[in-house]
């Protein structure tokens, strides 16, 4: 990648960058796509604003999204034969006006050269933070977050063949994970199952994304799913009972910027809570809300993992994940109920006093 590459010697006029700025979808599965402006986006890397921004394009806003090869979600396989393929991803997130979530794959050859496909939207729906699992001249292309009205009951796959680039879906027996995302995907050392780990499953009816607990495999013969495990772990959520987004991020930004001395940003942040609020926030809360009043021990965060916080009681990790809506709460193992409901309670008055507003809990 060198983002310092010049458009114009590259090949990348005005005017062939408006024929190429936006994302397209496929006629057949696949088309083919090769352009120099998308291998220039390749080639740097650049974000679709700042490469809309260098050649004078429309705005994003009139236009709709520009294409681009920096994203999120997207995967990455490697062939042995030195082929890279990397595989749809998304740019940006829902408010911004280049957010767009794609459904097509991009090669990159031993000799540096670059392919482009692309497919309908019935072949291959828009797709991001799935795994792709290599196993032979196949892909197994498992698991979408995608545009909140495509999401399903069963999990999605896909089989790509890395001969044609030709995509089709796969319809599994047995019982799914369900609409999941962000998980981990191993194929076994026989290479005749795939089992998935961890990640996001959507639930539907508007409610937040909740964590995958248990372990399930795919059988390749088959397409037939097993469930590994059933976790019997106590889980719960905690929201605002107006239901609206609370300010732990900011919450959380705030007592940072306070931390490193960024004084002014501090009094910024500290001024729009309390405006949101209604009050000025009391830290004190932030700092205590996943110390109970119970025996306990924390434990260390991990690196690269963000707003999730542990504690362990009775040789018990109880896990808490804050997201803007709720923060949702795992027991991992057996607890006495009493002491459950002593957790839900303590967690309750302490974000109903950070966010001034009752809060109550939803089962998960």
């Amino acid at each position: 990648m060198d983002e310092n590459i010049d458009p114009i010697e590259f090949g990348v006029t005005p005017a062939l960058f408006l024929e190429w700025r936006s994302p397209r979808i496929g006629e057949s599965n696949p088309s083919r796509f090769d352009n120099k402006v998308w291998e220039w986006l390749v080639r740097t890397k650049k974000d679709a604003y700042s490469a809309n921004k260098q050649m004078a394009g429309p705005s994003a806003f009139a236009e709709g999204p520009a294409w681009c090869f920096d994203r999120f979600g997207q995967t990455s396989t490697e062939l042995p034969d030195g082929r890279v393929i990397f595989i749809a991803g998304e740019h940006e997130d829902f408010y911004d006006p280049d957010f767009y979530i794609y459904n097509d794959v991009i090669v990159i050859n031993p000799d540096d050269s670059i392919e482009f496909y692309g497919y309908p939207k019935d072949i291959f729906p828009p797709t991001d933070f799935h795994t792709a699992t290599q196993v032979d001249n196949k892909i197994v292309i498992i698991g979408s977050l995608g545009y909140p009205d495509e999401c399903q009951k069963n999990t999605q796959i896909y089989l790509m063949d890395t001969d044609t680039y030709s995509i089709r879906n796969i319809t599994a027996s047995g019982k799914s994970p369900g609409w999941i995302h962000s998980h981990s995907a191993e194929l076994s050392s026989d290479r005749k199952s795939i089992t998935l780990k961890k990640g996001l499953l959507d639930v539907g009816n508007q409610r937040p994304l909740i964590e995958n607990i248990d372990d399930w495999q795919l059988n390749l013969d088959d397409w037939n799913w097993v469930r590994l495990t059933d976790r019997k772990w106590t889980r719960w959520e905690i929201k605002r009972c107006d239901r609206k987004r609370n300010h732990l991020w900011e919450i959380r930004q705030a007592l940072w910027e306070l931390d490193v001395n960024w004084q002014d940003d501090y009094e910024k942040s500290l001024k729009k809570l309390t405006e949101a609020l209604g009050k000025s926030p009391d830290f004190k809360w932030a700092k205590e809300l996943y110390t109970p009043d119970v025996p306990h021990q924390l434990l260390p965060e991990i690196e690269d993992e963000y707003n999730v916080y542990r504690l362990v009681i009775n040789g018990v990790t109880v896990r808490y994940v804050e997201h803007r809506d709720s923060i949702q709460v795992s027991v991992e193992g057996v607890l006495p109920e009493d002491l459950i409901e002593r957790l839900k309670e303590d967690t309750v008055k302490k974000l109903a006093w950070l966010e001034n507003t009752e809060c109550d809990v939803e089962i998960i």
